[in-house]
Order: C-alpha cells, then sequence, then structure tokens
C-alpha cells in the first residue's frame, strides 16, 4: 500500500492535538486577536529591513494542512502584512529577501506563506520550526505576508523581511566528478517496483549484495564488475511466513531497511502505527528472522532503525548476545520522540527512551546513524532557527540536541554520514532550498561553516538530502534537485521543472566538494513535488525522502524511487500534477557509482590520467595548442602518450615519460595556421594503454575559424 509516512500533516496534527488537550480552556478567555502592526512596509536596496507585529491569537487554523492554502474566511484567522519591494535590475544575483517569522513559547506554532500581487503563492514556511523561515529573490513588486496561527495558544509574533547578501558558493572542486550508472527494477519482478516511494539500501560487505526495499518488497541486488558498466541482477527476496517471518510484508504505513556493514544483518521494518513489524536476515533474505519490532513506548510515525559497534568506554549497556554491535529503533511520537537500543541484534528492544520533545526540536527526525566510536546520530530539521544532530555517548541512555549553526530550517529531512574515524558530515536542504553540507570533527559539538553544493548545476532547489561517508575525509551527499526558483510544491508555477538526482561528493574533509548528475538523460520528476504529507495531489509520488549506502570498494549507491518513466523521459508536457501515470510514477532504482574515485582511497585506481583543458590560439601564421594534462590518480603514470589533431591530420604528438599523482602539466604544439574552419581534437593516451579509473575524461575538442 500508499505509505501514509513522514509525512509533516500527521506529526502537526497531532501534535495540534496534544498540544490543545494541554492548554485546555487556559486560552479560552485570552483576548480577542488584532491585525499587524504596522499593515504594510516596504525594503529597497537603500533600506533593507522592516519589521511587524501581529496577536495575540487564540483560535487555531490548521486548514493549511489539507489545503494548498489556508482558509482565511473565518475572520481572524490569518494575519495578512502588505510589503512592497524596490530593488534595482540584477539584485537578485548577489542577494535574497529573508522573512523571518517567531514567537516566545516555542510550543505554539504559526505558518507563513508569501503571496504576489495576482494572489499566488511564491513561498511557504509550514513546519514546526520557531522562527519560521522564507527566502526568496528579492524581485520588485508588492507581495502579502500571510501569518497563520496553526497552534496560537494566546501567543503573539514578530516578524520581519530582510533583504541580506547571498553566502557566495565555494568554487566546485577540482577533482573529476565521478559517473554514475541507473539500474531500474526489472518490469515484472512484481508490484512494488512501482511503488517505491521512500526507499531503503543498504550494502553487505561481506557478500556484496545491496538490499533495497520497496514498500512491501525487499530486493537483493548483485553487481558484476566483470563488465563495464556493471550488471544488475534484481531479485524478490522478501520477508514472509514461508522464509520465516510471518510479520513481514504484509502491512505497512513506513517501510524502512537497515543492513549492518560489518555483520551483513539486514533489517526491514513496517510501521504498523504504535510500533512495527520487523524481520531480520544474515543470509540477504533467503531467510528471516522475526524481532519484537520497536521499544516501548515507541512512536506513531517515522521509524527508522541504525546500529554500529558499542562504545568503546562501556558506557551503557553490553551485548547480550553473540551479535556484536547495538541496533537502535527510533520513532516520532506526537510531541516526544523516542529511540530504543537492541543488545541481541534486534530480535528484542528495550524501553523507548525520550530524545527531543516540542521543547527541543520540531518536525520530524531523519535516520539513526551510528560511529564507529559508538556514538549515536539522529539528524532533525528544526531545532530553534538551525537543524541539529541527537546525540547519544552512551549506548541510547542518553540523548543531547546539539544544534548545527549557520544551517536553517526547511520541509526536508537532514542526514548524517560518519567517516572511518568518526568525522560526522551533516547534509540539508536550507529554507532558501539550496542543499549544503557542514562537518563537525567532535561528536556533533562545533561544527564548520555550511558549504552550499550543486552550483556547478545552477540548482536552486533541492529534496531529500541523504549522507554517506567513507574513508574520514570522503563523503556524498545525493538530492533531488532542479535549476527553477520558486515554490517547488505549487502545481500550477512549478509545471515546467525537470528535477534530477544529483549526488556532491568531497575529497578533502569537506572544504570542497564536486557534483554529478546521475540522471543528465532521464528526469526523475517533471513539475511539482510535494512534501507536505497525504493531503498533497498527484505530485507526492516520491514521498519523503531518498536513500544512499556504500559497498565495501567504495562504489556509492543511491535509491531513489524515478517518478518520470517511459514517455515522460522525453515528453516534457507530462508533469506530475496533470500527466498521466509515467509523470506520476515511483519506479525502485539505484544511481551506482561507475567511474572516478570511491569513498574508500584503499580501491583508488593506480592511475587516472586526464585532459582537463585545450586551448588552440593563433600567433602570426602559426597555431599554438596548449593541453592541460593531469594524472589524478595514486601512482606515477609512465609513458604517457599526448597527441592532437586538426581535424584528420596529426599536427602534434609527444610521450610524457613520467606523470606523478595530483601532478599537471601542460603540453604544446605549434604548427602552420591555414585558413578556414577547424576541428581540433586532443587526446592523453588515446590508445587507452595505461590501465585508468576513468578513461572517458581523456579527450577533448575546440573549433576555431580563421
Amino acid at each position: 500500500m500508499r505509505s501514509r509516512s513522514a509525512s509533516r500533516p500527521l506529526h502537526r496534527l497531532t501534535v495540534f492535538l496534544a498540544a490543545a488537550a494541554l492548554v485546555g480552556t487556559a486560552v479560552a478567555h485570552s483576548t480577542t486577536a488584532v491585525a499587524s502592526s504596522p499593515s504594510e512596509g516596504a525594503v529597497s536596496d537603500a533600506s533593507t529591513s522592516v519589521t511587524w507585529t501581529g496577536g495575540p491569537f487564540v483560535a487555531p487554523n490548521p486548514s493549511g494542512t489539507a489545503l494548498d492554502a489556508p482558509d482565511c474566511t473565518v475572520p481572524e484567522s490569518c494575519d495578512d502584512f502588505t510589503l512592497h519591494v524596490s530593488t534595482p535590475a540584477g539584485y537578485d544575483q548577489t542577494h535574497s529577501l529573508k522573512i523571518d517569522v517567531t514567537w516566545p513559547d516555542s510550543a505554539a506554532d504559526f505558518d507563513v506563506y508569501v503571496l504576489d500581487a495576482a494572489g499566488n503563492s511564491v513561498g511557504q514556511a509550514a513546519s514546526s520550526a520557531d522562527p519560521e523561515e522564507v527566502v526568496l529573490p528579492p524581485t520588485s513588486g508588492t507581495y502579502t505576508v500571510r501569518v497563520v496561527p496553526f497552534l496560537p495558544l494566546g501567543q503573539s509574533y514578530t516578524a520581519k523581511a530582510t533583504l541580506v547578501d547571498q553566502p557566495v558558493p565555494p568554487p566546485p572542486g577540482t577533482a573529476t566528478p565521478p559517473g554514475f550508472t541507473t539500474y531500474a527494477a526489472p518490469k515484472g519482478l512484481n508490484a512494488d517496483v512501482n511503488n517505491a516511494g521512500e526507499p531503503s539500501i543498504g550494502n553487505n560487505w561481506t557478500t556484496g549484495s545491496t538490499m533495497y526495499q520497496s514498500s512491501l518488497s525487499t530486493y537483493k541486488v548483485a553487481f558484476d564488475d566483470s563488465v563495464s558498466p556493471a550488471r544488475a541482477t534484481w531479485t524478490d527476496v522478501s520477508a514472509t511466513a514461508t522464509n520465516g517471518c510471518p510479520q513481514g510484508s504484509t502491512i505497512s504505513l513506513d517501510p524502512i531497511l537497515f543492513t549492518d556493514h560489518a555483520t551483513g544483518r539486514t533489517f526491514e521494518s513496517q510501521l504498523t502505527g504504535q510500533d512495527s513489524a520487523t524481520c531480520y536476515t544474515d543470509d540477504d533474505g533467503t531467510t528471516w528472522n522475526p524481532s519484537t519490532g520497536g521499544g516501548i513506548p515507541s512512536g506513531v510515525d517515522h521509524q527508522t532503525i541504525g546500529g554500529g559497534p558499542y562504545d568503546a568506554a562501556g558506557l551503557g549497556a553490553l551485548p547480550t548476545s553473540t551479535y556484536p554491535n547495538a541496533v537502535y529503533y527510533c520513532s516520532q511520537d506526537i510531541a516526544t520522540a523516542f529511540c530504543a537500543a537492541s543488545h541481541d541484534g534486534g530480535a528484542t528492544f528495550g524501553p523507548g527512551v525520550p530524545t527531543y520533545s516540542l521543547l527541543d526540536c520540531g518536525g520530524l527526525h531523519g535516520h539513526v546513524k551510528v560511529a564507529p566510536d559508538g556514538t549515536a546520530y539522529l539528524p532533525n530539521k528544526a531545532c530553534g532557527s538551525n537543524a541539529a544532530v541527537v546525540v547519544s555517548k552512551d549506548g541510547g541512555t542518553s540523548w543531547t540536541v546539539e544544534p548545527v549553526p549557520g544551517s536553517s530550517t526547511s520541509d526536508a529531512d537532514p542526514s548524517v554520514g560518519i567517516g572511518a574515524n568518526g568525522t560526522v558530515y551533516f547534509g540539508y536542504v536550507g529554507s532558501d532550498g539550496k542543499p549544503a553540507v557542514a562537518v563537525s570533527h567532535d561528536q556533533g559539538s562545533t561544527w564548520s561553516a555550511p558549504q552550499t553544493v550543486g552550483s556547478e548545476f545552477g540548482v536552486k532547489n533541492a529534496v531529500f538530502p541523504t549522507m554517506v561517508a567513507g574513508d574520514d575525509d570522503r563523503a556524498t551527499i545525493a538530492f533531488l534537485g532542479t535549476d527553477q526558483a520558486g515554490n517547488y510544491q505549487s502545481q500550477t508555477d512549478f509545471k515546467d521543472a525537470e528535477w534530477h538526482l544529483y549526488l556532491a561528493t568531497t575529497y578533502d574533509g569537506g572544504s570542497s566538494w564536486i557534483t554529478s548528475d546521475a540522471t543528465p538523460n532521464d528526469p526523475v520528476q517533471r513539475g511539482s513535488i510535494c512534501t507536505g504529507g497525504t493531503t498533497c495531489g498527484n505530485d507526492r509520488n516520491l514521498l519523503d525522502f531518498i536513500d544512499v549506502t556504500v559497498d565495501k570498494t567504495g562504489h556509492v549507491e543511491a535509491a531513489f524511487a524515478d517518478g518520470c518513466i517511459d514517455a515522460c523521459t522525453t515528453n516534457v508536457s507530462h508533469n506530475s500534477d496533470d500527466g498521466p501515470a509515467d509523470a506520476q510514477a515511483a519506479y525502485a532504482t539505484i544511481a551506482r557509482q561507475s567511474s572516478g574515485l570511491g569513498l574508500f582511497s584503499a580501491y583508488d585506481p593506480p592511475v587516472n590520467l586526464t585532459l582537463k583543458r585545450q586551448h588552440v590560439r593563433q600567433r602570426g601564421g602559426k597555431f599554438v595548442g596548449t593541453l592541460i594534462v593531469r594524472n589524478t590518480g595514486s601512482r606515477t603514470a609512465r609513458d604517457v602518450m599526448v597527441r592532437l589533431t586538426d581535424g584528420r591530420k596529426r599536427v602534434g604528438r609527444t610521450t610524457l615519460t613520467r606523470l606523478r599523482p595530483g601532478v599537471t602539466t601542460a603540453v604544446r604544439f605549434t604548427w602552420h595556421a591555414t585558413k578556414g574552419r577547424h576541428r581540433f581534437i586532443g587526446y592523453v593516451d588515446p590508445h587507452n594503454r595505461i590501465p585508468e579509473s576513468d578513461e572517458g575524461d581523456n579527450k577533448r575538442v575546440t573549433r576555431m575559424s580563421t
């Protein structure tokens, strides 16, 4: 069945009911709400901010949860402020309009919607964060900033609109971007191949098998690397009564899968409401074993399973069976989130331990990850004005909220990747819609300044960030992104958007990132993507997240649901709003790294030659061609041939005796210039005599007319 899943409306409505019950009649006789003060204001490049207030508010208005926009027909159910923006041409290239709304009691909740002069939605912030923040292009015009008291609790709000400088994204890294090949599940495998919203993925480092969860189905995928690109074989290995786990593959409100790399044990969990039906396998799905599911108390929504080594200092409990690692089950339960630990390999779980409450964090948590030193990390998208990690250093006995300074809240669950020596990579999407990563070397106590990724492809909106790390200085964030700005959840205004699967990788500990488009010729979605929960329209086909893992040799593998298949791939008129089924798909697909450096340097290819740049100019009666050659591998390359042709005519050839790893050299050729059109082709190792990790970056073509 289609997952209810990780949905903001499910969470926020249950929070609304819980908080309303706590308040009872305490605010029943509060002062009647008043209009915003002042009712309008302006910002410009000369006067960059304006502030206003509204309230107090008594009556809640949760209608925006069930509708594309809140119902404001009831008096005092919405509070409108008219904002005039005046900026010069080109101002939006280096500036943004930021609107923040905050209130004193974090248990309350207000939402923000921004409308243009025609009444179209151009931005919104409808999470449970405090403050709520909307970031927009500062285009001149008149806007309505609509503040909605989702759960006001008698509170007033303070709002501020500011024109701010856009942070300058760091330049992309100079390493060769890794290449990826996509593998769709074979048609006819079973009914769930096109029901893979919110997929999970894991890799068994003992057998090399990749495990993929698609709704009620678990697939084993074997990759044959003896051919290039690798050949994939998909097998349905779902848990059933026949193979040992009667509660497997029967019913679910949320599916999740986790594979412990080191032990090879895979868990598949299906949310049942207050707990989960969980099974585990030690033989890649040939046989399964039943689990108690999770801890008590546990949550009604958004469960996650993770695991890893016990704390080296011996804090917390110790194993009670021969299984060497701890297993964690975490879930969200209205106003409190819980994590329960298992000390017998996931067969049974202890009591659920509160990790945070509404006083600490709102929104839904991401997926729990465990570091090599036993530290457990549970990421959250909204802890005050920042995203955060909730950290346990004692085997899940206690948890501490560690905000990530410089981050901001959004609708996307953040994700954590952990390096071999404990470096933590925190991937998230900010309130400006752009993906970013921060890095911690001290278990989340302090963080580097977040770095925006994806700028090479002009990514202006992203969803579903997910992280994985390998060596301590290598990590990858995967996400769906589009180069279209604006409200990506608007089915009216976002019809023409094209989304791709991007993966940004660092090889230097997060100092620089390079981004790859894994689906350059096959959009993952056309149109809008709704992350607003079960009340969305046709554009919630992908549900709420994707997943990423790494195999033993460092290949990155990303699980995603392909929402645009068959005719949608080439037909731009097919979109998720009103298009046919091929534009509202959720097809089980893996993007697997097929070239470039992986996440483990021990498996780096010995040599990789790259023709990074090529330039030909005319000087007098001569052509001068310059070829920039680099060895991005880990060993010295010897007898490297470099060749340049002008059309079919070879105009230069030389052999480099040796080229050390990381070294770049310039090769120049000079020859007689002739008139006409020229097509210059440069080659390094033109006959592929030197084995490399990527043979596709050895050639460049430039043109000139004389």
